[in-house]
């Protein structure tokens, strides 16, 4: 029942909102297989040193969202999602280019540059990937 969170009390935005996003893009990657199930929310804060109530509610988003399964004295699971591993992932993948987006606007650079970067860093990316398989 291990789960990987990296948080960060001082960034600008808030924990539960940092488990939330950290969650979706695991199970969205496959990191977080279907059926696998979570650290219960008193676990999970106790571990990070979190109210419990910061856990519940971000448990409670990713139920709205689809991603995690309430199971009744019984911890959470993620949910199965048949035929939207594409989209999941596509979804993270847009959410992060937001963020570079907005980068990309505040430092004045065309939108044209920045998708070449963009495709050059992938480029790259797959390239050593690559080199490591080979």
């Amino acid at each position: 029942m291990e789960i990987l969170l990296l948080l960060d009390r001082h960034a600008g935005s808030p924990v539960y909102r940092q488990i939330v996003d950290q969650v979706r893009f695991q199970a969205a990657s496959g990191v977080l297989k279907a059926g696998q199930e979570l650290p219960s929310t008193r676990a999970l804060a106790a571990a990070h040193g979190l109210n419990p109530m910061t856990v519940s509610k971000a448990y409670t988003e990713l139920e709205r969202e689809g991603v995690l399964m309430r199971r009744p004295g019984l911890p959470h699971v993620v949910a199965d999602r048949p035929g939207n591993e594409a989209e999941d992932r596509e979804a993270e993948l847009v959410r992060a280019l937001e963020t570079a987006v907005a980068a990309a606007r505040q430092l004045g650079i065309e939108p044209e540059r920045a998708a070449t970067l963009f495709q050059r860093l992938l480029h790259e990316a797959l390239e050593g990937e690559n080199k490591k398989t080979t």
